[in-house]
C-alpha cells in the first residue's frame, strides 16, 4: 500500500515521532519561503507542512497507516495536491479528509509565516452579555465551555489558548466573535441599560411604590412621585453594565409607562364622579 506522506518527508514508515519531527524540521528549513525564493518551494513548502500535520497527530496518522493513499483517490500526496491547482488550500483538504482542522490556518502565509490561529463566530444571549456565564463551543471535533465575561460587548473577540491549528509542533489559539443576540425588552448604550416600567394611574397621581421586574436583576423597588407622567425617566444607579477596563458600573434607566384603568371594572359610583369631576380638554376652533 503506498503511503506518500512519508515519502513527502523522506523517512520510513517505521519511523519514530521525533524522526518524522527532526524530518520535518529539516524540510521546512530548506524550503521555507523566506529562505527558498523559488516559487515551487511554496507548494512544496505546503505539502511538507501537511505531510507532517498527518503523520504528527496520532488519530490521523493512525487512520492513514490503516488507508494509505486510499484517502486521496489512490493518488499519491503530490500528485493529488498538483490536481486541486497552484492555490490549493490544504487544510481545507485535510480537513475534509480527517474531519478535523489542518495546520495552515485557511492556507494563508503572510511573510511567509504560519497563521495557527483559527476563527470561529457564536452568539450569546443578552443576560449573557450583562451578567457573564459559560457558553459551550463545538469546532474542529472538540466540544468544550468558555467563559463569557460580564459587560462583553457586541463585536468583541475572545481569545482561548491552544485551540487553533497544529503546525511546525504548535498549535495556533481560537479566535472567537462573540455576536451578542438583542433584547426584547432592553437597550444598551454603552455600559447604561434602558427599559420601560409599567406604572399604575394611582401610582402616577398620588405616588407610592411600584415593583420592576426585570430577566436581570431581582425585583427592583422605584418609589414614584406624585404626578409621575408619562414617559417620565428615573434612574437606577449601578444597575447597567460592568465595563470591562474600569471596573466602573453603567445605570439602568426606566421610562415609566402610565397604565391606565379598564373603565369597564371601576365602581359605578367611581366611574360616575370621574366622569363629572375630571376636567375635559379645551378645544379651540379657528375662524
Amino acid at each position: 500500500m503506498s503511503k506518500s506522506l512519508y515519502e513527502t518527508l523522506g523517512v520510513s514508515e517505521n519511523a519514530s515521532a521525533d524522526e518524522i519531527k527532526k524530518a520535518y524540521r529539516k524540510l521546512a528549513r530548506k524550503y521555507h519561503p523566506d529562505v527558498n525564493k523559488d516559487e515551487a518551494a511554496i507548494d512544496k513548502f505546503k505539502e511538507i507542512n501537511a505531510a507532517y500535520e498527518v503523520l504528527s497527530d496520532k488519530k490521523k496518522k493512525d487512520e492513514y497507516d490503516m488507508y494509505g493513499d486510499q484517502i486521496f483517490g489512490g493518488q499519491n500526496f503530490h500528485d493529488f495536491a498538483q490536481t486541486k491547482g497552484g492555490n490549493v488550500d490544504l487544510d481545507e483538504l485535510l480537513k475534509n479528509i480527517f474531519g478535523g482542522g489542518g495546520g495552515f490556518g485557511g492556507g494563508g502565509f503572510g511573510g511567509g509565516s504560519m497563521d495557527l490561529d483559527q476563527k470561529t463566530t457564536i452568539t450569546i444571549p443578552f443576560a449573557v452579555s450583562v451578567s457573564g456565564g459559560k457558553h459551550h463551543v463545538s469546532i474542529s471535533s472538540e466540544s468544550f465551555d468558555i467563559k463569557i465575561p460580564a459587560g462583553i460587548k457586541n463585536g468583541e473577540t475572545l481569545r482561548v489558548r491552544g485551540k487553533g491549528h497544529s503546525g511546525m509542533g504548535k498549535k495556533g489559539d481560537l479566535l472567537i466573535k462573540v455576536e451578542v443576540a438583542p433584547s426584547p425588552t432592553f437597550e444598551r448604550k454603552e455600559d447604561d441599560l434602558y427599559t420601560s416600567m409599567d406604572v399604575p394611574l394611582k401610582e402616577a397621581l398620588f405616588g407610592g411604590k411600584v415593583i420592576v421586574q426585570t430577566s436581570l436583576y431581582d425585583d427592583i423597588i422605584i418609589k414614584v412621585p406624585q404626578g409621575t407622567k408619562n414617559g417620565q425617566k428615573f434612574r437606577v444607579k449601578g444597575k447597567g453594565v460592568a465595563n470591562r477596563k474600569t471596573a466602573l458600573t453603567g445605570n439602568l434607566y426606566l421610562t415609566a409607562n402610565i397604565i391606565l384603568p379598564n373603565v369597564d371594572d371601576l365602581d359605578d359610583d367611581l366611574r360616575v364622579m370621574l366622569e363629572e369631576k375630571l376636567p375635559s380638554a379645551e378645544i379651540s376652533v379657528e375662524e
